[in-house]
């Protein structure tokens, strides 16, 4: 479960969304705030600036008393102490990762209407961890929590009305949920919009809506929506045709070591083989395209064998050593 670590500052943030002062809770007990300051006790070293902790690190020292605690609490019926739990059993934190405990413990705070146990109940449904995989089950909790604005539940109740999983496919209702999580800045649902647009599900085919939803998702990082705005100024598409504005957004998506990047690179790669506009340079082609190549790129491949073909020897050992001396941003 990719999710961030649920630290003090986003209990917080919990609490303070809550339309009920939590102080006067009902079901807000003493277990709970014992167990809150057991987290604000050890923040710092497990969740320090050098990053050396990623938050999914088995460590009993650290986490035992908050789990305690948190535990007393989610068995007195505290709703958060519940996700909370199942929380740090999903991502391993005090406890050896438990998918089953996770999902018990998710479900509890659920059925209460915690929004963040829904989604991620909603999660473990839709991968099968701790639990039999079943997407009904998974729409069914995504959308108890979506219709709360749980902006992750949105997005991830759109994917699966554009998969049509669980769901009878609906391009309709897909579009209606990415631009929901999207409004509220939700990168990859802006990047879902974008394809929608650009592909013409569900709506026609825009190619000036997709650039705008790209740019909203690229201006936060998404490499996804980097790398098709790189395809559409590539390509003039709802943009007059601009290769250096593609040239910006491949290199900014191709810029990390992740799968997700080797299309980015890949087609940074062939620009620099040539297009009109674009001079040739083979050495920056062969790193770009070598890079996508590790990814297991499969078309990455073979076209190193086309560029070694063109490439002197020094060119080709050039490119080999900015390959091994290239350092990802991400």
């Amino acid at each position: 479960m990719q999710a961030e670590p649920q630290g003090i500052t986003n209990l917080i943030t919990n609490l303070s969304r809550s339309p009920v002062p939590w102080l006067l809770h009902a079901t807000f007990t003493v277990s709970f705030w014992t167990a809150l300051c057991c987290f604000v006790a050890l923040s710092g070293s497990a969740f320090g600036d050098d990053g050396a902790d990623d938050g999914a690190a088995y460590d009993r020292e650290h986490y035992a008393p908050a789990i305690s605690q948190f535990r007393k609490a989610a068995e007195q019926g505290d709703a958060l102490s519940q996700y909370q739990l199942g929380f740090m059993y999903g991502n391993g934190m005090g406890v050896p990762a438990d998918w089953k405990q996770a999902a018990y413990w998710f479900t509890k705070a659920a059925e209460q209407g915690n929004t963040d146990a829904q989604k991620y109940l909603g999660m473990l449904y839709s991968e099968g961890r701790g639990v039999p995989r079943d997407y009904k089950q998974a729409v069914y909790w995504y959308t108890k929590a979506a219709e709360q604005g749980n902006v992750g539940a949105q997005y991830n109740l759109g994917l699966l009305y554009s998969e049509g999983r669980g769901v009878r496919q609906d391009y309709k209702q897909a579009r209606y949920w990415f631009k929901r999580a999207a409004e509220q800045g939700d990168s990859k649902a802006q990047r879902g919009l974008g394809l929608m647009y650009s592909h013409g599900n569900g709506v026609p085919r825009d190619y000036k809506q997709a650039i705008y939803w790209y740019i909203k998702a690229a201006e936060q990082g998404d490499a996804g929506a980097q790398n098709n705005l790189g395809l559409l100024y590539a390509k003039g598409k709802g943009v007059p045709r601009d290769y250096k504005q593609a040239i910006y957004w491949f290199t900014k998506a191709g810029n990390g070591t992740y799968k997700r990047h080797a299309h980015a690179q890949f087609n940074l790669g062939l620009l620099y083989v040539g297009r009109e506009g674009v001079p040739k340079e083979y050495v920056q082609a062969y790193l770009w395209i070598s890079l996508a190549a590790a990814h297991g790129y499969e078309d990455a491949r073979m076209s190193l064998d086309f560029l070694e073909s063109k490439m002197p020897p020094e060119q080709i050992a050039e490119a080999q050593r900015l390959a091994r001396e290239w350092k990802p941003r991400y």
